[in-house]
């Protein structure tokens, strides 16, 4: 079994998608730390620091796939962290000459952080997906429903008639709001980490900020106004902003479980062969995906600072 159940080949789909996983598994984030030395290196050789024939070296040698992975395993066991390793071999795939180019100006915590921002960018992307997608569903379900009365609760009893498309619309009105501060995130979240040895970029002289420049606009990334080594905020606040989606996905998944109760039966789950079934109760319908998103939430919530 594997040490994390999102990596399982059994319980992973509880914890995660495929396209969630790609983007942070360990290979990902290899190829993220790569991706970042060979940006590096053609953003130095078009300001004519580094070669341009090593820069195209550096940039071929940069594959996941051509790392000696226990290799980098014991030098990461050495150092504590995997740049050195990484470095060492991504410079002598790239060759001698190319290789003395390598990581030129920059520092572990450059690399790693950059190459974090990478995947924060890409999961980004995929919950931009979901949640618009998550957002139309709701938005549907509640125009159909406009018009169907049920009894609205306080304090789990009823209380007065409302409708179930107005329910659904309390669902919806948090997710549209995460959907906006998702868009107000990212421009804070996906910038760049590059200083150099104590974030000066002394080692670059007087080139050191259009490293920085270039090196941004090759990944893709802004340019911050100082270097964030020890500067963590833009990180806590991408976790406080999942802490509060999953809130919101909570909120909708209690309200889905109490309406799917026997004694209510007001609603239920989309119907598929065995889902949410029992091995000894066949009348059961479990809320299953119900459960997923409280299990998971509360993993996600303990993690916010």
């Amino acid at each position: 079994m594997a040490v994390n159940p999102a990596d399982s080949p059994v319980f992973g789909a509880l914890y995660g998608t495929d396209a969630m996983r790609a983007v942070f598994g360990e290979p990902a984030f290899l190829q993220r730390m790569l991706d970042v030395e060979a940006a590096l290196a053609r953003a130095q050789a078009r300001l004519g620091i580094v070669p341009a024939e090593a820069a195209a070296a550096i940039t071929a040698a940069a594959r996941a796939e051509k790392l000696d992975l226990p290799a980098l395993a014991a030098a990461t066991r050495n150092t504590g962290y995997p740049v050195v390793g990484l470095v060492k071999q991504l410079s002598a795939l790239a060759g001698p000459e190319a290789g003395r180019w390598t990581h030129w100006g920059a520092t572990t915590q450059d690399i790693m952080d950059t190459a974090v921002v990478l995947q924060m960018r890409d999961a980004f992307a995929l919950l931009q997906a979901e949640l618009a997608a998550v957002i139309a569903g709701l938005a549907r379900l509640a125009r159909a429903h406009r018009g169907t009365v049920m009894a609205g609760r306080t304090h789990l009893q009823h209380a007065l008639p409302v409708t179930f498309g107005y329910k659904v619309a309390v669902w919806l009105s948090p997710l549209i709001t995460m959907q906006e501060r998702l868009a107000q995130l990212r421009p804070r979240v996906e910038r760049l980490q590059f200083g150099g040895a104590a974030g000066t970029l002394a080692s670059l002289g007087d080139q050191g900020l259009r490293v920085q420049e270039e090196l941004g606009r090759e990944l893709g990334l802004a340019v911050p106004d100082i270097p964030w080594h020890v500067a963590r905020d833009g990180i806590a606040e991408a976790v406080g902003f999942l802490g509060l989606l999953t809130g919101a996905l909570s909120k909708l998944a209690t309200d889905v479980i109490l309406l799917m109760q026997t004694e209510v039966a007001e609603v239920a789950e989309p119907h598929q062969a065995g889902r949410g079934g029992s091995s000894t109760m066949p009348q059961k319908r479990n809320p299953i995906a119900c459960e997923y998103i409280l299990a998971q939430a509360r993993g996600v919530q303990a993690l916010v600072p």
